[in-house]
């Protein structure tokens, strides 16, 4: 999200985070409200790890003054940040890379964690931010404290989970217990419920050590899923437990719960091409460009129609561009935009600033791709360039769409720091139309969302409103502090910013709530599928290989079976293709375009001399999406293999686009790669300060040959020296080039790859 106030207000505002006060212990803490890990845990150099210690038998609430004694060994302690991590996410500062070249942590700090639950897995989490030193958690221990225990009780559901056909209803039994102190009556109730479920309770309130039974009636226009229910159970306290009801047979589009795991990686790779990159994904720098390749190649393979657009006017010279993708199908008129911004401030990767937003709608779009569910509407996504230095990005967008253009677009919904590890529940224009989506899957989490005051007008929602666009979105907040109200309601810490590496070095991995993550994500992926999707099931079909594997002597011919079926609409027209073959050996097929539900057969031929392996060759049918099946080619009695390939054939490297391969694959090499392999490259291009080119080897690790050098020479005719000793020969090598700036073009002429010079 874009700087809402002063540098020198932010860098006071770091003061005070960084700032630790070290108190006395407090008393002696109860039985079961405190631990010790004493395990040992290895602190690398710019790395993050953690230390858990699990509560489970404390029965009050851990005190505002509780305390975390802490034992690291460090050579360099203000490398580090040290934090306290509660069960649900929230983090507390206790060190933030203070005490300069000072070795060790030897401290007892004391914490406010009046607003937390006592039970479940705290951690400490320490992160090395700077290289050179490494050292180890040495010991640490937790004291919740708390007082006389009050009145408490547990909440339970028996069965668990049950399945329920779409018109139905399903039951079970809500289970309570006096865990301390006196019975108490509390009240019951359900959320999570899918749009087309009520829940009601006999009774609705029970005094506890009673039960009251669940019961949840669906209707026929539910949509099919599986779906976690909350019971709430309110007295002197709320306690929670999870019904997860599956419905079938339901006529409504089927939501997917996306996978937060799955996110999670994209943000990995995000923080990865910061730290290869100078530390962050500034609009201006390598390390946006590659993020733009990242996402770009994975929408690419999914299926989806993407554009780089570049900013020219509006921007930070420099600037790269936004990434448009649109999904097939639905109605053109009616357009739905999901959003982010793609890149980072200088000072840190921008991990929840705002890869969370962009990785979210990353792993959407591939769902997406994957469920391929017939579309009502049209679907576009955007990750936006140069947001952090004005919204710059997505006003040169919309300022260059046409009125019919702009009238399409029904709705922009936007994602920006969605993950704040002391993060709150925000919705932009919550009480608008535009909102109503995103306002009930929220709502149906008992969240209670609030209106996004922090963010109005700071991000990329602001671009599509002031040209009357209607626009949405969710955020977790940034620099504004937590109020208590908030507090009570959401959880987390009261008097602390939402995200407390706002803008900072400390915005990494590290830097993420997976409850807000995962909320969000899912909220996400609810908002498309009941703005854009049909309820009819779309047209798919599935594609097999039988038998999926023989064996072939060099010189002779294998033949398989290739299957379709139609899974799901009417039957349709796919085309058959093969790739993944050895040198030597074609594939055809008989015919080469099926109706779903019908076969052809596969033949791969192979000459004398091809190499000796096994080799796994893909099978792709390709009608409204793209499947596949593999088989698996053994070659016996060829010539032998080649340590050695060459590509001559040209391919057309684009200016200031995306970047393009040429491959060579290596098949039969019994040898080690040497540690001084030779890559000869033949390139034509006018301007060879404008490209990078790469070597790729098949596992994907990257040898960088050439790095914008050379200025306004024309045309590169080198061969480099590379150290490979560490990779297998075979398998498909990739000559990888691309051109970061304008007004040249050029191809790659040939190259040739020599493993054992």
């Amino acid at each position: 999200m874009r700087r809402g106030r002063s540098l020198l207000s932010t860098a006071l505002a770091t003061v005070v985070v960084a700032a630790t006060v070290v108190l006395p212990a407090a008393a002696a803490p109860l039985a079961g409200c405190s631990g010790t890990n004493d395990g040992d845990v290895a602190i690398g150099d710019n790395t993050t790890v953690e230390s858990p210690i699990t509560i489970t038998d404390c029965p009050s609430a851990p005190s505002a003054t509780a305390t975390v004694p802490v034992k690291i060994v460090h050579t360099y302690i203000g490398d580090l940040q040290v934090s306290l991590v509660a069960p649900d996410g929230s983090a507390y500062v206790l060190h933030n890379r203070s005490g300069g070249s000072t070795d060790n942590i030897d401290q007892t700090y004391t914490v406010d964690l009046s607003g937390e639950t006592s039970n479940g897995t705290w951690k400490l989490r320490v992160n090395d931010n700077a290289a050179n030193d490494v050292g180890r958690i040495d010991t640490w221990s937790l004291n919740l404290g708390g007082s006389t225990p009050a009145n408490d009780f547990s909440v339970a559901v028996s069965p668990t989970s049950g399945s329920v056909a779409a018109g139905s209803s399903a039951s079970t039994t809500v289970q309570t217990r006096t865990t301390a102190g006196q019975a108490q009556t509390v009240q019951l109730t359900a959320t999570g419920l899918p749009s087309g479920a009520t829940a009601s309770f006999n009774p609705a309130a029970v005094t506890t050590g009673s039960s009251s039974t669940l019961t949840i009636s669906t209707a026929a226009s539910i949509s099919n899923g599986t779906y976690p229910i909350t019971v709430t159970a309110t007295g002197a306290t709320t306690k929670t437990a999870t019904y997860t009801l599956t419905v079938t047979g339901g006529t409504g589009p089927s939501i997917p719960d996306i996978d937060v795991a799955a996110v999670k990686q994209h943000l990995t790779q995000l923080n990865t091409i910061a730290t290869q990159n100078g530390g962050n994904r500034r609009s201006t720098t390598a390390g946006y460009r590659a993020s733009v390749t990242y996402v770009k190649d994975k929408l690419t393979a999914a299926g989806f129609t993407v554009t780089e657009q570049p900013c020219t006017s509006g921007c930070s010279t420099g600037a790269g561009p936004n990434v448009i993708a649109e999904w097939p199908g639905g109605n053109a008129n009616n357009v739905y935009m999901f959003g982010a911004h793609l890149d980072s401030v200088t000072a840190g990767p921008g991990i929840n600033d705002n890869g969370s937003g962009s990785a979210s709608l990353l792993e959407t779009a591939l769902v997406l791709s994957r469920t391929n569910p017939s579309m009502l509407n049209k679907v576009r996504f955007a990750w936006w360039t140069d947001e952090e230095q004005g919204l710059n990005g997505s006003r040169f967008y919309v300022s260059q769409l046409p009125s019919t253009e702009r009238a399409k677009i029904k709705t922009y919904h936007n994602f920006d720091m969605i993950a704040s590890v002391n993060g709150g529940y925000f919705i932009n224009n919550i009480s608008s139309a535009q909102s109503t989506h995103m306002k009930a899957y929220w709502d149906s989490l008992g969240l209670q969302p609030e209106e996004n005051t922090e963010g109005r007008n700071r991000s990329d929602d602001a671009s599509f409103t002031n040209a009357g666009i209607p626009a949405s979105g969710y955020a977790m907040g940034a620099s504004a502090t937590k109020t208590s109200a908030q507090a009570t309601k959401w959880g987390g810490t009261a008097g602390r910013a939402f995200d407390p590496c706002y803008h900072q070095s400390c915005d990494t991995t590290a830097n993420i709530s997976d409850t807000h993550l995962n909320r969000a994500v899912d909220g996400i992926a609810y908002t498309l599928w009941k703005s854009a999707v049909s309820s009819t099931p779309g047209a798919d079909f599935s594609v097999s290989v039988s038998p999926s594997s023989g064996s072939v002597t060099a010189g002779s011919s294998a033949t398989a079976t290739v299957g379709t079926q139609t899974v799901s609409g009417d039957p349709q027209t796919v085309q058959l293709s093969a790739s993944g073959l050895p040198s030597g050996a074609t594939a055809s097929f008989s015919p080469a375009s099926v109706t779903t539900g019908s076969g052809s057969t596969l033949t791969i031929s192979t000459t004398a001399s091809v190499a000796n392996g096994t080799y796994p060759v893909t099978i792709t049918a390709t009608g409204t999406g793209s499947r596949t099946a593999t088989y698996t080619l053994t070659v016996t009695g060829g010539g032998g293999g080649s340590c050695n390939g060459t590509n001559p054939n040209d391919v057309a490297i684009p200016d200031a686009g995306a970047a393009v391969d040429s491959d060579v694959v290596i098949s039969g090499c019994s040898a080690t790669p040497s540690g001084s392999a030779a890559v000869a490259v033949k390139i034509v291009h006018p301007y060879i300060g404008d490209l990078t080119v790469a070597l790729i080897a098949p596992d994907g690790s990257s040898y960088t040959l050439h790095n914008r050098t050379g200025g306004s020479g024309d045309n590169i005719d080198q061969t480099y020296t590379v150290n490979l000793s560490g990779e297998a020969p075979n398998g498909t090598w990739k000559l990888r080039v691309r051109d970061l700036a304008a007004a040249d073009v050029g191809n790659i002429d040939t190259w040739t790859l020599t493993l054992t010079p």
